[in-house]
């Protein structure tokens, strides 16, 4: 199994706190973004390489091709940033036999389907169950924008 060093759920991906921040604090240098929808947009996945600092390699996977990779062999030195934008791609990697023990949720914007969660987080029923769901198969759930923030146990909020 690969040294994942944060699974985050947060639907700008790549962006200043991750850059900044977290990439700094985990150590990271491969950062994977599983998105089935993101690999027909060449133009953003451009942009999102773009975004990351020198010497991280960015990857954007399907799912089917991310369960694959991380349930290969680990190479010597990497250090794996999972960022998705949503908890069911989790669920999935998870169902799949990938273990997660800790996930960080970031951001997840407000949208006409969405109501507001936490702060920055704004989530369907559905996106809640799921969650639920994640924590059901053991895996904890923080609310947390940057690391230097107190995670909060996102089961406080349900």
């Amino acid at each position: 199994m690969k040294n994942l060093v944060l699974v985050r759920i947060d639907d700008r991906l790549i962006h200043g706190q991750v850059v900044t921040q977290w990439i700094k604090s985990t150590h990271g240098n491969r950062i994977l973004i599983i998105d089935d929808a993101l690999l027909k947009n060449a133009m953003m996945m451009r942009i999102l390489r773009a975004a990351a600092p020198p010497g991280v390699a960015v990857e954007v996977m399907s799912q089917a091709d991310a369960i694959q990779d991380l349930k290969g062999e680990p190479a010597a030195g990497e250090n794996i940033v999972i960022l998705v934008k949503v908890p069911a791609v989790l669920e999935a990697l998870i169902d799949s036999g990938i273990p997660m023990p800790r996930i960080i949720l970031g951001g997840m914007g407000l949208t006409p389907a969405r109501k507001k969660f936490n702060k920055n987080v704004a989530a369907t029923d559905e996106e809640v169950e799921c969650m639920k769901r994640i924590i059901s198969k053991g895996s904890s759930i923080y609310y947390q924008l940057v690391p230097s923030d107190m995670a909060l146990n996102i089961e406080k909020l349900f």
